[in-house]
This record gives structure tokens, sequence and C-alpha cells, in this order.
């Protein structure tokens, strides 16, 4: 049986769960695969603290040049992160013709065109299906099993992170900072968490599903991003007594010539499937012209599920090799480049939850539905809430039929302005 060697770059908690997953299952995997896999190297600038693994004598190493430079070794797997070092190490690995694996999306999502050259260059491949969804198979689901589809959009919950505040804030009621604070405890949000809690790690997995939905891949810096940061508990109930729970919503759809990605706090109806997506799961709802809608759900990050999406790589490249041929050489693809184009934001359209602080005098809502009106934005439902006190304004929650953004911005600025709101609306996406 032909031996296949693998290098690990990065002995974290994703590494020390692929090690484990390799050395634990490489009996079952050959019977599986037709090949054995074996594990050569673990280079870390850390060997000494405990990782809750064994791995075999000599393994251990400082030293990561000499791991991809390694002739036994034929597929090295970063997980290392960031865009750093990790960047070198991948390109160094892809010019040694070296076929790469990696969890890393925001890699992928800043300097996916280069690596991807980089490989189809050097004819080897790089595969990347924990970069998005952790144990959820989803990239390959777009590569492979709905490739005969055209894709017509994806709503995907793909941070944990915030899945798990969220869930926390409607179901116990509590502010936004206590919930981040006991999700750090939990090891749910990093120390520093903005990159979670502001959006951006959904947005780069939005762009890689972009890529892979579409054939064409936005620059990070071009695609519309909030988080949840500023998220208040009232909008949270607020929703709910309307039949809503807010998600951080990505949403990748084509529209004709343009695609439209985004990450958004999002109001999503109980009834919707992924309203019912809680805690730290991560699901993607994906809408394909021949399978219509299929949806995947499960843990999104973590060492074991992310390691189990990682090992299947590493498995599906030792076949590959087994039998002399390399598949996804230019694994993103850009076949739509210059045919398609990035959706402007204030062209999306969408409905729309807004809270408006109304001033206690007659005539004010009034004012507020007109100028809207005026701006092609209609009102499906209104609720006024408790609150205000003697002439204090009162919350006014207002739901709209779909709308341009655009639209809905040149109104909300006419109606601070007009004097009969006070302070800024809160506005918030529908699906």
């Amino acid at each position: 049986m032909k031996q296949i060697g693998v290098g690990i770059l990065g002995f974290g908690t994703v590494g020390a769960g692929v090690a484990d997953g390799l050395l634990k299952h490489r009996e079952v995997m050959a019977k599986r695969l037709g090949v054995d896999i074996v594990l050569k190297k673990i280079a870390d600038l850390d060997i000494t603290t405990d990782r809750g693994i064994a791995v075999p004598a000599g393994i251990l190493t400082t030293d990561a040049a000499a791991v991809i430079a390694d002739g036994d070794i034929q597929i090295v797997v970063e997980t290392i992160g960031g865009t750093g070092i990790a960047r070198k190490f991948v390109l160094d690995a892809l010019n040694a013709k070296k076929c790469v694996v990696t969890a890393n999306k925001k890699l992928l999502a800043e300097y996916g065109k280069e690596i991807f050259d980089t490989a189809a260059a050097n004819g080897v491949d790089i595969y990347f299906g924990a970069s998005v969804g952790g144990g959820i198979p989803i990239i390959r689901v777009l590569r492979e099993g709905l490739a005969g589809n055209d894709i017509e959009s994806i709503h995907g919950i793909l941070n944990g992170t915030c899945n798990y505040i969220l869930t926390r804030m409607e179901n116990e009621g509590l502010p936004f900072d206590v919930v981040l604070k006991d999700a750090q405890k939990l090891g749910y949000a990093e120390a520093n968490p903005s990159l979670d809690i502001d959006g951006f790690d959904t947005a780069h997995k939005a762009c890689i599903l972009a890529a892979l939905a579409f054939g064409f891949q936005p620059r990070i810096d071009q695609v519309q991003v909030e988080g949840i940061r500023n998220l208040a508990g009232e909008d949270v109930k607020y929703a709910a007594d309307f039949g809503y729970r807010i998600k951080l919503l990505a949403v990748v759809a084509r529209h004709g010539d343009e695609v439209e990605v985004g990450v958004h706090p999002t109001l999503v109806p109980f009834t919707h499937m992924l309203s019912n997506v809680n805690d730290a799961f991560n699901a993607a709802m994906v809408k394909g012209d021949m399978s219509d809608y299929t949806m995947y759900y499960g843990r999104g990050a973590g060492r074991a599920p992310t390691a189990s999406t990682v090992v299947g790589d590493i498995g599906d490249i030792a076949r590959n090799l087994a039998h002399g041929e390399t598949r996804y050489a230019r694994a993103i693809p850009n076949y739509a480049e210059g045919a398609v184009k990035l959706r402007a934001a204030g062209e999306i359209a969408s409905r729309f939850y807004i809270r408006f602080l109304v001033a206690d005098k007659a005539g004010a809502f009034g004012t507020i539905a007109t100028i809207l009106g005026n701006h092609s934005v209609s009102i499906s439902a209104a609720s006024q809430k408790a609150g205000g006190v003697g002439n204090e304004p009162v919350p006014v929650v207002v739901l709209t039929h779909e709308a341009k953004a655009a639209d809905l911005e040149a109104a909300l600025k006419e109606i601070e302005a007009s004097g009969v709101v006070g302070g800024a609306p809160v506005k918030l996406r529908m699906i």
C-alpha cells in the first residue's frame, strides 16, 4: 500500500486535533482510502506544552522550513492562522510542490488569488474544507455535490461566538456585554473578540462562499459588514414580539450579472430553519436551480469538528496522490471574473426593522410614514412600545416591505432632520 507523508505546521487547538485524528484513525483510513497516511512531522515554536495527545518520538520540531523541505512529506497542513508567517509557509510549501491543507479563511479571503495561482503554477492541490463552517462540509457541497446547479443564494450562520451570544441574549434577556464575558470565560470568544463580534470572521467566509458559488471573489474591503457589538437587548425582545429572532447572517446571492455579499444582524422568522440554529452551532442554507433549498448544520468551530474536516481533506489529497493525480489545482475558481461584479450596498433590497424614538406630539408618526412613503419605503407593520415618561420620546418599531437600502437611508436622514425622533433610528435587515 502506498504511503503518503504529512507534516503539520502549528500545534495549537486545531493542529493537535488533526494530529490526534491522523494517529488514532490511521488504520481505518487506510482501509477506506487504500493509502497509508503517515504523520511525519509537527512544527511549532512551543513543543513542550502538553496538548493532551501522545505523539511518537522525533515527530515534534521547531523548524517549519525543514518540514516543508522533507522529501518524505507530500502534504503540508497549515494550522497556524492569520496572514503573516502562515502565508509564507503556505507559499513555500506550494513552491516546493507540496499539496496544502488549510482552515485559514482570513488567508484565503485576502490572498486567495496569489495562493491558488501558486498552486496552479506548481500543479499541486490546496484544500480548505474547514475554512468555512468547521465540521460542516459546505465547501465540499459547493465544489462537488451541487456542482451541477446554478447557485442562486446562500444564507449562513457562520460564527459560533456570535450565535452563542445572540441565543443567550434572547433566551435569558441578558445584555450583550454580560454574555460576551461569559463566552470569553467558556472559550467561545477570544480575549480580543473583534474579529468575531464585528462580523469580519463571517465576512471572510462569505467571500470564500461567493467565489465557490459564483466564480467571483470580492475583496474583503468591498463587502458591507455589520457585527453585533452594538445590538441592544430591547431589539432582541421587540423582534421576538413580531415572531423573529436575530441572527448574524452572511448573505451571498446572485442578481443577474451582480453578486450580493454582506454580513448583517438579521431578523429571521421563528418558522425559518435558520432561526432554530442556536448556541455555538453553524448552518448554511443553499438554493440551487435544480436542488432548490438544502441546509447544512453542525458545529462550526472547535478542535474536533474542525480537525475532522481537515483530516477529510488530507484523505482526499492522499487518495489523489496515490493515483498520480491532482484535481483542484485552482480550488477557488475565477471563471466569472469580469463577467459579474459586486452589487453596490445601496442597491441591495431587503425588508427592514426600524426602531424610532418618536417625539410625544401630534402627527409625529404621520410625518415618519409620509417621509418613508416619499422614498418608496412602505410599512408592513408598526407597534408602539411601552416607555417614555411625560414628554419623553416613545419607542416605535416599524417593519417595512422590501426596499432598496439607499432609499431607506435617504428616508432615515430626512426623518432625523425633521425633529420628530430622538437620536438615530436603529435599522436591521429581515428575511
